[in-house]
Formats: C-alpha cells, sequence, structure tokens
C-alpha cells in the first residue's frame, strides 16, 4: 500500500512538472511561432521604442484617430484580431503606398489579367524590331522582372488583401493610395477596378490602415466628369472609417487625391475645377477636398499653383528620370511649396526595372543596391522637410518598383530577387524609415 502511495505520488508530481513546463514554453513562444503570424513569414514584431514615437507623433500632428472595427466581430474573432494587431508597428499617417488593384488569375476572374502584359514596342519602328513582342504566359512568365511570393495572384482574393495589408502594417504604413479608375473604364492591359474597392476598405480598416485614390488619366478627362467623379467617391466610400481624411490647418477634415498626369489638361481647365472664384468649382461644396498634381517638369510648378493644385507629388522612382523626380531638386521644390502654401510629397522607390514590358528601356534602370538606393531616396525625402512621403510602390511588379515580398524563382524566364536579404527586406527598410520620420515631424513641430 506504502509503495502505491508512493507511485501515486511521483506520477501526480510528473504530471504537475509537465503541465508547467508546457505552461512555460508557450508563455515564451515568440510571434514567428504563434498560428497567428504572417502566412507570409514577415517580421511582425514591432520595436516598442519606435511604435511609442510614432504614435506620440500621430497624437501631436492631430492626424486621423484610429477607428474601432464596425463589423462587430465575435469576441474570440475580435481577440485574435487584436492579437495579430499587437505585432504590428502603428500605422504612421503621413506614409502612403501606391497600389495596384488591377491582377488577376483564372481562379477569382476567369484569366490571368496584367500578369500576362504585353511587350510594348518602341515608338521608333527601327529600335522596335531589335526587340522581343508579344504577350507574357503566367504562371511561370509573367509581366515582371520579380516574382511575387504570393505568385500571380488576384487583386479579388481576399486572402491576398489580407497578406498585402499585414505587409503594409508590417512596414508601417499607414495609407494605401489605391489607382482608381471610374465604374466600367479601365486601364489598357486590365479591367475595372472600383468594384474592388467596398472589400478593399473593408479589410483596410480591420488593419486600422486607411485608403486614399490615384485618380488615373481614365479616356476624356476633363473639369467636368472629374467633378462627376469626385463626388461618386465621397458619396459612395466618404464615410467608410477606413477613407483616408485630413485635417488641415485651417480646421476642415479632407479627403486627399493623387491625380496621375495631371498635366495631361491645362491649367484654365484645372482652375475651373480647383479655384475659388469660378462658379462651377468644387471648392467649398461637400466635395471639396486636397488635390495633389503630378510634378514632372520644371514649368509645372507654376502651372500646378496657377490650377488651383494643393500640392505636388514627384511619384517616379527612377531619380532624374524627370525634374520632379530628380532628388537634388527637392529641397528648391520644397521652398517653392513652402512660398505658395502648397503640400510637397516626394515619391521614394526601392529601385526600378521595367523591362519584362519594355525591353528597349534600360536606360532608366535603377539597380536595388540590396536597400541601398532605397535607403538613400528615403533619407533625401527626409532631408527635404517633406508634409507626407509616398512610396512607389507597394506592388507595381510591371516597373520593378514593387516592396511586396518576393521570392527566387526558377524557370525559362530568368528573374531578379531579393536576396541575399529576406523577402521582407524592403517592408523592414520602410518600416525603419516610418519611426525615424515620425520622430523628424515631431522633432519639427516642437
Amino acid at each position: 500500500m506504502a509503495r502505491f502511495k508512493r507511485k501515486s505520488c511521483v506520477a501526480l508530481f510528473a504530471l504537475v512538472l509537465f503541465v508547467l513546463v508546457v505552461t512555460v514554453v508557450l508563455k515564451f513562444l515568440t510571434p514567428e511561432d504563434s498560428p497567428l503570424s504572417s502566412p507570409l513569414g514577415g517580421e511582425l514584431f514591432a520595436d516598442r521604442k519606435n511604435d511609442n514615437q510614432i504614435q506620440k507623433d500621430n497624437k501631436a500632428d492631430g492626424k486621423p484617430k484610429q477607428t474601432k472595427m464596425s463589423n462587430s466581430p465575435q469576441p474570440e474573432n475580435r481577440a485574435e484580431l487584436e492579437a495579430t494587431l499587437r505585432k504590428f508597428p502603428p500605422p504612421n499617417y503621413y506614409l502612403h503606398a501606391f497600389y495596384y488593384p488591377w491582377y488577376g488569375n483564372p481562379k477569382f476572374d476567369g484569366k490571368y489579367i496584367h500578369w500576362d502584359h504585353p511587350q510594348l514596342p518602341h515608338w521608333d519602328y527601327k529600335v522596335a524590331q531589335g526587340y522581343p513582342q508579344g504577350r507574357h504566359s503566367p504562371p511561370d512568365d509573367i509581366g515582371s522582372n520579380f516574382y511575387p511570393a504570393l505568385g500571380p495572384y488576384s487583386s479579388r482574393d481576399p486572402a491576398v488583401m489580407e497578406a498585402h495589408m499585414q505587409q503594409l502594417r508590417t512596414a508601417a504604413i499607414g495609407v494605401l493610395v489605391v489607382s482608381w479608375y471610374p465604374p466600367n473604364t479601365k486601364d489598357d492591359n486590365g479591367e475595372p477596378v472600383d468594384n474592388i474597392v467596398p472589400l478593399l476598405l473593408e479589410v483596410a480598416h480591420k488593419y486600422h490602415i486607411k485608403v486614399a485614390f490615384h485618380i488615373e488619366p481614365y479616356k476624356g478627362r476633363d473639369e467636368v466628369n472629374m467633378f462627376t467623379n469626385v463626388k461618386y467617391i465621397i458619396e459612395k466610400y466618404g464615410e467608410h472609417p477606413a477613407f483616408f481624411k485630413y485635417r488641415t490647418n485651417t480646421g476642415k477634415l479632407l479627403p486627399l487625391f493623387y491625380v496621375y498626369d495631371s498635366y495631361l489638361m491645362n491649367s484654365d481647365q484645372w482652375a475651373k475645377l480647383l479655384k475659388h472664384t469660378e462658379s462651377n468649382s468644387i471648392r467649398d461644396t461637400p466635395y471639396d477636398a486636397i488635390f495633389i498634381a503630378l510634378l514632372v517638369e520644371e514649368k509645372h510648378k507654376r502651372d500646378i499653383l496657377t490650377a488651383g493644385f494643393d500640392g505636388f507629388y514627384t511619384y517616379f522612382a527612377t531619380n532624374g528620370f524627370s525634374y520632379g523626380s530628380t532628388q537634388k531638386n527637392w529641397d528648391s521644390i520644397k521652398a517653392f511649396c513652402e512660398d505658395n502654401n502648397l503640400i510637397f510629397i516626394p515619391s521614394v522607390g526601392p529601385g526600378y526595372i521595367d523591362t519584362s514590358i519594355r525591353p528597349w528601356n534600360f536606360q532608366n534602370t535603377r539597380n536595388r543596391i540590396n536597400g541601398k538606393y532605397y535607403e538613400t531616396s528615403l533619407s533625401a525625402a527626409l532631408e527635404a522637410r517633406p508634409d507626407f512621403i509616398s512610396i512607389t510602390s507597394f506592388n507595381e511588379w510591371h516597373e520593378g518598383t514593387q516592396i511586396e515580398m518576393a521570392v527566387p524563382k526558377t524557370s525559362q524566364t530568368v528573374y531578379l530577387d531579393y536576396l541575399p536579404n529576406k523577402p521582407s527586406i524592403y517592408l523592414e527598410i520602410t518600416r525603419k524609415w516610418a519611426a525615424i520620420f515620425g520622430s523628424e515631424r515631431r522633432r519639427r513641430q516642437e
């Protein structure tokens, strides 16, 4: 009987010890070990010091506060989501990334869209004859010099949207700027994208990311239908908590629109829409907004001011490609903006290569240099004391400006990759500079 009791005690002690060990192991699991970590393997936990800096900057700058989720998920779902969000640095709403929702694949769209991008001929017929032409043939041959970690995905895939939001939050990016065409219109190689926006807003909101609109040069764009389309966007999406609005120094809380290739309309046309003195102006209506024009040539500075725009952005990731994208010009551009009460948004990128779709355009290639090109661009942007920084791009794969995760790919097509760095390298660089930018903004305001 005594032996039985001793055995029982030993067994009980062993059980208690086992439970204790399991509890300790579970307690010290890292975020990467957790089942809630990113499916893409990125480093999702935050540097708490940098997080606090950005949070303080958010409060100090009076930027739009994070909004509670409106979907009222079940408590366990809310708990899972909040646990996931705690792994990310807080979003910096002064850091914007251009986002392209135009990709498709057979599973979600019945065909490949944009991944099969054609190789564009050179405008000089004689030059064009020396380069390949035709369409790419996914999934192994895509219209990009890099290969996405998610493969040739569909922008409509909810799982892809979730993965993208996790990557954006890993990088501390607060605003995605979605490439937008009016309903039933599209770019030359894609399909309409406006019907993707509702789900994009919902998924972005889950991750406390805001959405702004990058209005593309759709066919027939003029001051009249621009008013109509801005009105459409604000009426349809303006009350969504993920819709980005910015409080101006006059106290107005307004949407912000980037207008690509704004120079295609002359200043007089834009003035009819953007000048307070015009009878059909959008100013001081429920559809007023902050309108940011694309600065390409130096003369566009005065044109944009005359047109009534609220600021400039430079878009192109190729340093030296245009006056606006040439980093040594950013200080003088910022000075012009300060003199004329305009917003300056320099655009930075990790590199540029578009020879998968423009095989003759090697002169505009900018090597990533294992992240050094990107860091140099970010440093130049900060030196110009910008109001915002925009990133070209999150996922413009055709032009090789993406910071989205890419992986090595072996096939008949030779792809570039981020080696010897991790697929998340450009997200991590962005996160570092988001903290520096937040700290610098706060310092300037003190």
